[in-house]
């Protein structure tokens, strides 16, 4: 394929599907293509909206296409996320975080983290990010009426998919929308000739995108074949509810990963509600013992709005003739490090880079099974505990897999770094060193004596990294202190965008 296809087609809307349209729109147009984009999208297709959260990438993307942000946190009602908190995971009383913003970026090459660890302290102790989080304020200060940015780093959001889609389908230019559902896949020598509705119209088109989610219409009738983690990652079902926000609370500006005695539970904040759900194994409870465990752990009832089976893992191929799923429909992951719309979006922009390629499939396929790999790789590391008090976690320690074992082994001998991971593609954000550190940190599995050995073998780059580091923790204190409580940030740009 030297120009891109004449006919897009993308079966699904969502955040997935209305990300593609827009993402792929553009490309096409920068690359001086023309390419009619067609979104068939069921509205007799709800979604749960209990909650999802994103990484900076997708800040970053709204930026790209000019969209602002304070409308769209307005009109979605979404919150900011610096990072997880991590509760109970290490050991019951004990938490964590995982900022992140990387001070790196900023530190001219002082091995901050090396330094911290040598001195015993949190390596997020000099991240802007933690100390936003910590005092609950916005990303910004006011200063003569206007919004003055803490720092130079990308946050991320918290939003309901739900009507994070809505406001992208709002800003998706050029589209025709089909509000049908497909009841038929018609092949030809490419892959799909032409999809059949359930309303009786037939649409043809060149290049397809399957954005179904689980159901993986389109791909299931391509052939695809799945690949499960189920012996990789020690949680197969999901309970999500909603929980109220009260009023005048404020509003964590995290994700919360609490650890519970069978799984763990995510609490996502958006400005009316928090999405929320236990993700557990049924190997070790019941439904009705996770409801139970969970109403104990929160002191109320909940109303659990489904209980979803998890098959984690990925297509083999995600590219398939001309066929390609995207989101939900490649893979799944259980959301502890909000892997899902940074993997769509990072998978997009693959997509559009290796569209007209000739080895682009290849490549493609390739790509997104390592990037759903590492993901899953790093997710399990965080079952990595000194926790023993639950048939669960007990199950868990015993059964670590050789590849997290390997790298554990490997940190003991150094600091992590970018060396230990192998370039990403297009050099687009992945999960490396900088997002390892601080959960290896909090886990208490780094090597104290390793860092204070490295820092003494260098005192020039020690001393670097001290001066460097309390700079920082001094200015990003000051920083927090000057930023807008969250809430009150958030409630401000309603009254903006209405004005």
């Amino acid at each position: 394929m030297t120009r891109w296809p004449a006919r897009i087609v993308i079966v699904g809307g969502g955040t997935a599907g209305w990300l593609a349209a827009i993402m792929l729109g553009d490309s096409a147009k920068r690359a001086g293509q023309t390419t009619a984009i067609t979104v068939i999208e069921s509205s007799r297709i709800g979604t749960i909206g209990v909650g999802e959260g994103t990484t900076a990438v997708f800040r970053q993307m709204l930026r790209h296409f000019g969209i602002d942000e304070a409308a769209f946190l307005s009109e979605t009602g979404a919150t900011i996320k610096y990072g997880i908190r991590h509760r109970d995971w290490r050991r019951l009383g004990h938490s964590y975080d995982g900022p992140i913003d990387d001070p790196h970026l900023v530190a001219g090459g002082a091995p901050l983290d090396t330094y911290a660890v040598a001195a015993g302290r949190p390596v997020t102790q000099a991240h802007l990010f933690q100390h936003l989080l910590d005092a609950r304020r916005a990303p910004f200060a006011v200063r003569d009426g206007r919004d003055v940015p803490a720092g130079p780093f990308h946050h991320a959001y918290h939003f309901d998919q739900a009507r994070a889609g809505a406001f992208l389908k709002r800003h998706a230019k050029g589209v025709t929308l089909i509000d049908d559902q497909v009841a038929g896949v018609e092949k030809g020598e490419a892959g799909i000739a032409a999809l059949l509705l359930e309303g009786g119209q037939r649409v043809e088109g060149d290049f397809f995108l399957d954005c179904t989610g689980f159901r993986r219409a389109l791909v299931r009738e391509m052939g695809a074949q799945w690949q499960s983690y189920g012996d990789m990652l020690p949680v197969n079902r999901a309970m999500p509810f909603w929980v109220d926000i009260k009023d005048g609370e404020e509003i964590d500006p995290c994700t919360l990963a609490w650890a519970q005695k069978s799984g763990w539970m995510w609490w996502i904040p958006t400005q009316g509600r928090y999405g929320a759900g236990y993700v557990y194994s049924d190997a070790h409870t019941t439904p009705d013992q996770a409801r139970a465990e969970i109403e104990a752990a929160l002191g109320h009832a909940i109303h659990p709005r489904n209980d979803i089976r998890i098959d984690a893992g990925r297509l083999r191929d995600a590219w398939l003739g001309n066929c390609v799923a995207v989101g939900l429909a490649s893979s799944f992951l259980e959301p502890l490090e909000a892997t899902s719309i940074h993997g769509t979006v990072v998978q997009l922009m693959l997509l559009a880079s290796w569209m007209t390629d000739g080895d682009g499939p290849a490549k493609y396929n390739a790509t997104v099974a390592r990037q759903v790999d590492d993901f899953r790789d790093f997710i399990r590391l965080h079952y990595v505990s000194e926790r023993r008090d639950s048939p669960f976690w007990r199950d868990v320690a015993a059964s670590h897999p050789q590849v997290v074992r390997d790298r554990l082994a490997q940190w003991q001998t150094k600091m992590p770094g970018r060396e230990d991971f192998a370039p990403f593609p297009l050099d687009l954000a992945h999960v490396q060193e900088q997002l390892y550190t601080p959960v290896l940190d909090g886990l208490g599995l780094l090597n104290r004596d390793v860092a204070r050995a490295a820092m003494a073998a260098a005192p020039a780059a020690r001393d670097r990294a001290r001066a460097t580091h309390a700079a920082l923790v001094a200015e990003y204190s000051r920083a927090a202190a000057r930023c807008t409580p969250h809430r009150q940030w958030l409630t401000s740009l309603h009254k903006e965008t209405a004005a």
